[in-house]
């Protein structure tokens, strides 16, 4: 019998560094109410390129500027990748002491601290979030304009989901919602279910009434069924393991199970093999959603799924739909979300604010993105002030 985790069941090349913008500040060697930013000079391993730099406080902010300070910044895959040099993305430049360095963050939860005299529609305390891709918000005090900064709702959101709206519910709403006209009793089909995207997609569609099939990595040292308990927890309706792909009952169990309604909608951050076999449970007109590649390895599809049950295979990247759509529709994505209070993912929060010294803070973060890359399970956020 397949290995099946229900709540019946065990409840590129690389990309040469090129700036978005400039700005100039000068520096803080030991911390005393300075700022601070994490930076790097060259692509590389964060957990070796990367580095905490001070900076002096900022001057009061011109008439159509304000001054925001990142109460969090999120730590995303994306982030990495970025350092790294393999993703299509530039990150924010910034001007230090007569040295070019770039600051990493794309995400991240601001309070306005100062208001220029010509700002409208903003006012000190007001949390936002950037409306621009890559500015730099793994730092604490920045200058940006007004215009650049979306107001999230006063009520219904913590610090953590604040902070974290932008990239990983965005997109789970926006594929749930932009590909397919989903309705209560109908099936999503997803990979790389404990992520947080993935956990973002079950408790959305749980909360229009839609059925889930998650599948998850077998991972060594891992409670499987602790998982597959708390996915069912969030909404999830069955959860596997990619060792059921090769139990051909499964296959009989999803058509059973879909009868009345084929599933239409694959969610895939993870290509590979197992993907391929996943696609084998898909109805007719079914649309496959690429958002990632976690496994790093090509995504193989069967000309007959194209033939014969017209299989349309498409890629979402949350940064295209915020260029295409209006300021009123991001902040109306914002409500959406807020309204729907989804669980926090499970996090830990690096406070590098209190460090006395930026070698201090520069090795708690090097220690921190190594226990990443060995695959650290959890969501860390920055705090640098």
């Amino acid at each position: 019998m397949f290995r099946r985790c229900t709540a019946r069941c065990a409840r590129s090349l690389h990309a040469k560094i090129q700036p978005t913008y400039t700005e100039s500040f000068s520096t803080s060697a030991v911390r005393g109410g300075a700022n601070r930013a994490v930076i790097f000079t060259a692509n590389g391993n964060p957990a070796e390129v990367l580095r905490v730099q001070s900076y002096d406080p900022l001057p009061p902010p011109s008439p159509n500027a304000i001054n925001i300070r990142f109460r969090l910044s999120p730590i995303n895959p994306s982030d990495i990748n970025v350092v790294q040099g393999v993703y299509p993305a530039k990150p924010a430049q910034l001007h230090i002491s007569g040295e070019d360095v770039f600051v990493g963050g794309n995400e991240g939860l601001a309070e306005i601290v100062e208001v220029g005299s010509a700002v409208k529609n903003l006012e000190k305390g007001d949390w936002v979030v950037s409306a621009k891709a890559q500015v730099g918000t793994w730092s604490s005090l920045r200058a940006v304009h007004a215009e650049d900064v979306i107001k999230l709702p006063a009520e219904g959101l913590s610090e953590v989901n604040a902070a974290t709206i932008t990239v990983n519910p965005a997109t789970a709403y926006n594929m749930l919602h932009e590909f397919v006209n989903l309705n209560e009793g109908d099936w999503v089909l997803q990979n790389g279910a404990n992520s947080a995207v993935g956990q973002a997609v079950i408790q959305i569609a749980a909360r229009k009434g839609i059925n889930t099939i998650n599948f998850v990595r077998q991972r060594r040292g891992h409670d499987m069924d602790l998982l597959a308990s708390q996915l069912t927890q969030l909404g999830a309706t069955h959860v596997f393991t990619y060792d059921a792909l090769v139990d051909k009952s499964l296959a009989k169990h999803v058509k059973q199970w879909t009868s009345n309604s084929p599933i239409r909608l694959m969610l895939n951050c993870v290509g590979g093999p197992n993907t391929t076999a996943m696609t084998r449970l898909l109805g007719e007109n079914a649309h496959l959603v690429s958002y990632g590649a976690m496994s790093k390895k090509p995504l193989s599809l069967p000309t007959s799924l194209f033939i014969f049950k017209n299989l349309c295979a498409q890629g979402f990247w949350q940064s295209t739909w915020y260029k295409r759509h209006t300021r009123q529709e991001r902040e109306q994505l914002m409500k959406t979300l807020a309204d729907l209070k989804l669980k926090e993912p499970e996090h830990e929060i690096l406070d590098l604010s209190e460090e006395h010294s930026d070698e201090e803070a520069t090795q708690r973060l090097r220690s921190v993105l190594t226990k990443m890359e060995e695959g650290y399970g959890k969501k860390v956020l920055l705090r640098l002030g």
